[in-house]
């Protein structure tokens, strides 16, 4: 992938290709016309690296074929009107100067607004008015970054239809920045894999500077994503928020402790590239500075000499209130889960003869992490990934923020049918609610391809 290429432009025949017809049918009966364009950006599922993108470590995510996909049309107003093919999500309009975001209510049309924003600000100039109706695929809280998705495809929106020019890579540097004024602070993965994701390979993706590496999986497995039903939007609650601090405050910690400079922001991730060692050493560090027990408040400000009002100012805005920290645990995940996709992708790359064993390991021992040490899995994910290794998976793990949403299982091509039946039975089937949406919830999936821009033949 060329680093200065721009979001590929194709053409379609409409009439040909139903979901497309039925977004353009529905979009000239809101708007009494046809879309100019159209702007798809994927969901992902991370295959491993789970919450270590804003440490500053690398992370090994595909894209689905699931997807936003929205009509557009630029306007000679003020006024972004949006619209939904799904009824739960209501319509939408504001002057463009008006733009508010509530992060206390993180609505689908925040999300699209974080991308408008972004690259409004980007190119600091006055933009034209839109009028858009979104379809999404991506189930929602699912943790296949259905969020994520819909801010990138409205800064790839904003950019088309103002005219303006931006690379994948920038578009993803924005759009990772811009996803914050709803108050998440992740890491940019997830804006990364959906603009840089190539069909048919999975992606590393490095950060500072941003850039991804095709990984190719090694044949006779397939990825199964499985939905936990226990829905959780990361910008509506505190854990997500809580984790990114922890981790800041536990790289504070240990640079101090190893003489390191600390009191400027520092990630994990720059703390062992400025120490100039491996992550073997950063492990026996956590365990030789840092204590299992929760730190509270008054040992932070003890361990760093600072004041309750300067821990105030390293917390986020959503995160005054937390009265303790699990630093040792925070910090052993993120070095562990670094060094395993490190050793994920040597293994794709020589492909030994027990590959798919391996990289099943790496995943079972990710999602332990996930659960034990990072503390973002849930009853019901632990059930899931139970049931997926019973029914055949060599490998299962939470993916996504956690505490609700979707597991990734590798499974051997051959034992798929018998895999998918025993899960839909002993998951879904035994329950309602699961069953009702079992096609939804349960399928295998190949690497897709990233964000786009489609015009009508």
């Amino acid at each position: 992938m060329e680093d200065g290429a721009t979001p590929p432009q194709l053409f379609l025949l409409v009439s040909e290709n139903e979901r497309f017809r039925r977004l353009k049918d529905a979009f000239i009966s809101k708007y009494g016309m046809p879309p100019a364009f159209y702007a798809r950006a994927p969901g992902r599922v991370n295959l491993i690296g789970e919450h270590i993108d804003y440490s500053g470590y690398a992370v090994l995510p595909m894209a689905l074929e699931q997807d936003i996909l929205a009509a557009v049309t630029p306007t000679q107003t003020s006024i972004i009107q949006l619209a939904n093919t799904n009824p739960v999500y209501l319509d939408y309009s504001v002057q463009i100067n008006k733009i508010h975001i509530d992060t206390t209510k993180p609505l689908w049309q925040y999300y699209f607004l974080c991308g408008f924003k972004g690259i409004q600000e980007h190119f600091n100039s006055v933009f034209s008015g839109i009028n858009c109706l979104v379809d999404g695929t991506i189930p929602a809280s699912s943790g296949l970054s259905s969020s994520s998705a819909l801010v990138c495809c409205a800064g790839l929106i904003t950019v088309i239809a103002n005219g303006k020019v931006l690379s994948k890579i920038e578009l993803a540097e924005i759009c990772a920045r811009c996803e914050r004024y709803i108050g998440t602070e992740g890491g940019g993965m997830d804006q990364s894999i959906s603009f840089l994701a190539e069909k048919g390979m999975a992606k590393l993706i490095e950060f500072n500077p941003l850039r991804a590496t095709n990984v190719k999986v090694p044949k006779g497995a397939v990825f199964v994503i499985a939905n936990s039903c226990k829905e959780m939007n990361k910008a509506a609650t505190t854990h997500f928020n809580i984790r990114v601090v922890e981790c800041r405050i536990a790289a504070k910690v240990l640079a101090k402790a190893k003489g390191h400079e600390w009191q400027k922001p520092l990630r994990l991730g720059d703390l062992q590239q400025g120490l100039g060692v491996d992550l073997e050493t950063m492990l026996s560090t956590v365990e030789q500075v840092l204590h299992p027990e929760p730190y509270s408040r008054e040992e932070v400000c003890q361990c760093l000499g600072i004041s309750q009002k300067e821990l105030c100012n390293i917390l986020t805005q959503n995160t005054q209130d937390v009265p303790s920290f699990k630093l040792y645990q925070r910090a052993k995940h993120v070095y562990s889960e670094a060094r395993r996709v490190v050793e994920f992708k040597r293994v794709c790359d020589e492909t030994p003869a027990n590959a798919l064993q391996l990289l099943g390991d790496l995943m079972n021992q990710s999602h332990l992490s996930c659960r034990d040490m990072y503390e973002c899995s849930c009853p019901e994910l632990d059930q899931l990934v139970d049931v997926c290794l019973r029914s055949g998976a060599v490998g299962s793990r939470l993916t996504g923020a956690g505490w609700g949403g979707c597991t990734v299982s590798m499974v051997p091509t051959n034992k798929l049918d018998s895999f998918l039946a025993k899960v839909q039975e002993i998951y879904y089937k035994a329950d309602g609610q699961r069953a009702a949406k079992q096609t939804q919830n349960l399928f295998a999936t190949q690497p897709g391809g990233g964000a786009a821009i489609y015009r009508e033949v």
